[in-house]
């Protein structure tokens, strides 16, 4: 089977919105027909899809059986999907759910954890309504009738509703469409697996409606849990995030369109993507604010995030991590490595108390320390006093210069600044605290069991990185924490791929 190109046909046809006439939410213009962007398709997968692609992607959100908050990733590529999410939901049962703990969350305390977690992501999304996509069961689905017993399912599970749409396929589409509305409805309900979605029959039955308020969309998305739990769950989210932002707000945003936010061959979401489902901004970059390389302003992350971001890709100087996505509300990082993305997590809320002074001349003092050497040149110190509002008068400057290099070496080390300017500051982040690491695809995990990680982490007293290159996990966790190490149970370093 060939790939599936963006062809009118099947992305900018007419897709029924379906209606929901009792609910107040639902905007009055519900009763026309939306079309599927031509322009918005283009941005997602580039002008095909291929089919080994698509396949990664038909998954749906579905739980560990042995980590009831963990979800599991089957195939690689959603991970810029899954992973947000799965921080979300970390982030509201560490943050806001007092009371709980890993070992007592029953299966519908985490499908409620997962839509309040889809939610805080799409209220971040929001450009004027929330338009939650699903598949309208309306439209023809692609069925396999199977020639030797394939209807052999308990009406419990759906087995009359397959017979009635195998039929209808037979009858070359001449049956009863009413009965197959019904059919295909409990099918997706209940994910009874009769064929495999192509990228054709799949965005021709997409469809959503359209809500004003946050709480309908919960209420929505608990009475139909399937729509994120069928195969088609992780895609149905991506689209409705992106139908929820809007396409002019996402192109205003990235840097260069003509790059899908989907790789087209290896089908990992690009860092636009993961910043769209972190910040609800598909800023291209993981710095601070604008930044003017060559006269044009490249964008990256505006505001402290709820959630955190580190990748490996920082210590191989291939990014600049900002101290926003570096120093979240709340203590969840989503971990990169350079095919996957992770999260770690902590119970110590004190990792993301308020900065105090020393630690802001710390982190200032690293911008003029580009190499991470732990000093800067003498001549950079009226401009570092500066950064810091601290005095900055040519004398004064000159005085602190003599007594921070009094060998007159031409350099002044983080050390020596620190305990000249802040000398009997008490750090806000504690010397030990532990860390729990999620990694959701079963290979990654020991025994392929979907579980988190433990481990106890400790601050040393050195400043000097150690970089190992056999451990990414310490590597990437060091871009955070420079003199971390962790001691991990069963003494088995989790992977980040």
């Amino acid at each position: 089977m060939g790939d599936y190109s963006a062809s009118p046909s099947a992305t900018a046809g007419a897709v029924n919105v379906i209606d929901d006439p009792g609910s107040s939410s639902v905007s009055d213009s519900d009763n026309g027909t939306r079309t599927i962007s031509k322009e918005l398709f283009s941005l997602l997968w580039g002008t095909t899809i291929k089919n080994d692609v698509f396949r990664r992607w038909l998954q749906g959100f579905s739980f560990s059986d042995y980590e009831p908050s963990a979800l599991v990733q089957r195939d690689g590529g959603p991970c810029c999907v899954i992973a947000p999410v799965q921080a979300y939901l970390l982030k509201i049962l560490l943050m806001e759910t007092p009371g709980h703990s890993f070992n007592d969350l029953t299966a519908d305390k985490c499908k409620t954890l997962l839509i309040q977690a889809v939610c805080q992501i799409l209220m971040k999304c929001k450009s004027d309504l929330y338009r939650i996509v699903s598949l309208h069961t309306e439209s023809t689905v692609e069925i396999s009738a199977s020639e030797d017993g394939g209807t052999d399912v308990p009406d419990a599970l759906g087995g009359s509703a397959l017979k009635n749409a195998q039929e209808y396929v037979r009858s070359g589409g001449s049956g009863d469409a009413r009965a197959l509305h019904g059919s295909t409805s409990s099918l997706l309900a209940a994910r009874i697996h009769i064929g495999t979605w192509t990228p054709d029959a799949f965005h021709k039955c997409i469809a959503y409606r359209e809500f004003k308020n946050i709480d309908d969309v919960e209420k929505f998305y608990t009475q139909n849990f399937h729509i994120l739990a069928n195969e088609c769950g992780v895609l149905l989210l991506l689209y409705t995030i992106l139908h929820t932002k809007g396409l002019e707000s996402i192109l205003s945003e990235m840097s260069d369109p003509s790059e899908p936010l989907i790789h087209d061959t290896y089908g990992c979401g690009s860092q636009a993507l993961i910043n769209l489902m972190l910040t609800g901004r598909a800023v291209p970059h993981v710095w601070d604010n604008e930044q003017d390389v060559g006269g044009m302003k490249l964008k990256g992350i505006n505001q402290q995030s709820e959630i955190g971001f580190i990748t490996v890709m920082e210590q191989l100087q291939y990014c600049t991590v900002g101290f926003f996505y570096k120093n979240p509300k709340n203590p969840v990082w989503v971990m990169g490595s350079d095919t996957h993305l992770t999260v770690i997590f902590s119970n110590e809320k004190r990792l993301v108390s308020p900065e105090t002074p020393a630690e802001v001349a710390r982190r200032v003092f690293r911008q003029f320390d580009a190499d991470g050497s732990n000093f800067i040149p003498s001549p950079m110190l009226q401009d570092l006093m500066c950064a810091l509002d601290l005095v900055s008068e040519p004398e004064y400057v000159e005085l602190m210069r003599s007594r921070l290099d009094p060998e007159n070496l031409g350099i002044i080390l983080l050390n020596a600044f620190l305990n000249e300017f802040f000398p009997s500051e008490k750090k806000s982040i504690p010397d030990s605290f532990d860390l729990l690491h999620y990694n959701g695809i079963p290979n990654s995990n020991f025994n392929n069991r979907v579980l988190y990680n433990k481990g106890q982490a400790v601050l040393l007293e050195s400043d000097v990185r150690m970089y190992n290159p056999s451990d990414p996990m310490l590597t990437c966790l060091q871009t955070k924490w420079p003199s971390i190490e962790v001691n991990w149970v069963g003494n088995r370093t989790p992977s980040l791929n």
